[in-house]
């Protein structure tokens, strides 16, 4: 989010891209079922001031669920928590981690926002938190938010910036006894990949998306793609397993039956 009325980059409408998103989960929760609620993978804003989180947090409004969040290389800690205070999930004081409680399975927000730096990194105080967090939830699945992705998307200017610690937590996860899943943000891109027995994804972003190019020592680009959510859904059959879906943000024709 920037400042009301502008833009991005000078192309990006963000504040339209996020009530597009808004209008679409709250259009499409009839569908969906029980959803609890949405979790933004950082980035809330593109400069970390006050100004943009009043605006961010204004835009939420007309959300029909609660939501988490946890900071992006583009945040800043003071500011997000001053803005959050009253949240839930939001700690009094340090990073901003949390656990939310699902009952079949449990999600785990990480702060990687290293402030002043484009990549991340998990502190101490992070891995203590998550190694807590995995015992407390005991032999039961569990799900691993954060804004820096782990496993690497093919596009090496993002690639350069994802989170340059994260062996330590990987291992902590593929200890677990239950299946665990990493769901990250910073890339603006549909990514999925496998490290160990760890499911990563990258979830697209709800505004513009980062370019696919794979082709080393060439910048990131700005691309305006269609913007989409990642909706997951814990199913039982065949197996309990947590299961996602993109569904795009916006109007689309249909939905017509499949007959003449």
């Amino acid at each position: 989010m920037v400042a009301p009325g502008a833009l991005a980059y000078g192309r990006s409408d963000t504040a339209g891209a996020l009530r597009r998103a808004i209008d679409t989960i709250n259009a499409k929760l009839p569908l969906l079922g029980k959803i609890q609620c949405v979790i933004v993978t950082g980035d809330l804003t593109d400069h970390g001031t006050s100004e943009e989180y009043a605006h961010f947090a204004e835009l939420m409004t007309p959300l029909a669920l609660p939501w988490l969040a946890v900071p992006g290389n583009h945040d800043a800690r003071g500011a997000m928590r001053a803005a959050f205070v009253a949240a839930p999930w939001m700690p009094e004081a340090g990073p901003i981690h949390w656990m939310r409680d699902f009952g079949p399975f449990a999600a785990i927000g990480l702060d990687t926002l290293r402030e002043g730096a484009h990549h991340g990194e998990l502190s101490r105080d992070g891995l203590e938190f998550l190694r807590a967090s995995l015992a407390r939830i005991g032999a039961r699945p569990v799900v691993v938010c954060t804004h820096h992705p782990w496993m690497h998307s093919g596009i090496p200017a993002m690639d350069a910036d994802n989170l340059r610690n994260g062996a330590e937590m990987i291992a902590l996860l593929e200890d677990h006894p239950a299946p665990v899943r990493m769901l990250s943000g910073h890339v603006h891109r549909a990514v999925t990949g496998q490290i160990g027995r760890v499911v990563c994804q990258i979830a697209p972003a709800t505004c513009h998306a980062v370019l696919t190019d794979h082709r080393a020592e060439e910048a990131p680009q700005l691309v305006l793609e269609p913007a989409a959510i990642t909706v997951c859904r814990w199913l039982e059959a065949p197996a309990p397993t947590l299961v996602t879906d993109v569904i795009p943000s916006g109007s689309h024709s249909g939905p017509w039956p499949f007959t003449d």
